[in-house]
């Protein structure tokens, strides 16, 4: 039991890389805060396995784009756990559109998700960190540091979450708290299925064959490391970008046989 008596914020934990990430944080003993936006049911769920695991689970409803909301977030998880050890900002938003078709609002919305939230986030978090040896991992993706298709405006939001990443390390660590990015290659997700659209069968054949480890990757590989980064293994460990992408970023121009030019 790696996280036994750890209080754990996964944003997003409804499904996906979240959800994955909110059970294997319990499944190691830790209470786990359930956040969602939409997703109630969805979010009922992993409560409902949390509380199967025998941990506690509280489940909270916020816009991440609303401030007021955001530190409301942070009072219920003080009020019913009185401090917090791991906070996983996982929640993102986006249109894949091209970058000649995106409009203000599409910047805002991912922006303020992704960029004004965390630090926001950190802000409120990191009082309820104090001599608990925190944990902070932010989850960001390939599109950070290579150019996809109709990808430009969550990736560009992505590689300035990583350089806060790195801020917040250096600026964090004489506090004791470590702050890590996981940055997954493809993996099945509602999110993945919505951006390939009727491409994704192909899409995956060329990137088993592209991938060294010859499979698509799963929210449990990414859940994994999470546990790794928030348990006392990782403890000199800060201002990382973990790459989990079963080697795809190993080969020679794997994006261009599965992407094209």
């Amino acid at each position: 039991m790696l996280l036994a008596n750890k209080t754990a914020l996964v944003t997003g934990s409804s499904r996906g890389i979240g959800r994955a990430s909110a059970l294997a944080f319990a499944r190691e003993g830790a209470n786990v805060v359930i956040h969602y936006r939409r997703q109630k049911d969805e979010a009922e769920q992993v409560v409902a396995e949390i509380t199967r695991l025998g941990q506690k689970a509280l489940l909270v409803e916020a816009e991440l784009e609303d401030a007021d909301q955001v530190r409301a977030m942070f009072r219920d998880i003080k009020e019913v756990f009185g401090g917090l050890d791991i906070f996983m900002a996982n929640a993102a938003a986006s249109a894949f559109k091209p970058m000649m078709e995106l409009k203000p609002h599409h910047l805002e919305r991912t922006y303020r998700l992704l960029v004004q939230h965390f630090v926001l986030s950190v802000q409120e978090a990191v009082p309820l960190m104090e001599g608990r040896d925190g944990r902070i991992i932010t989850v960001s993706g390939h599109g950070a540091h290579f150019t996809l298709p109709r990808y430009g405006n969550i990736g560009s939001a992505k590689a300035a979450l990583e350089s806060l990443t790195r801020y917040w390390a250096y600026e964090l660590g004489p506090r004791g708290i470590t702050v890590n990015a996981i940055s997954p290659g493809v993996v099945e997700t509602e999110s993945e299925k919505f951006y390939m659209g009727e491409q994704r069968e192909a899409f995956h054949q060329s990137l088993e064959r592209a991938t060294p480890l010859k499979r698509v990757g799963t929210p449990e590989d990414i859940a994994d490391v999470a546990v790794f980064l928030a348990s006392p293994w990782a403890r000199f460990v800060t201002g990382q970008v973990i790459s989990v992408d079963g080697g795809l970023t190993l080969t020679s121009g794997p994006f261009q046989e599965i992407f094209g030019q």
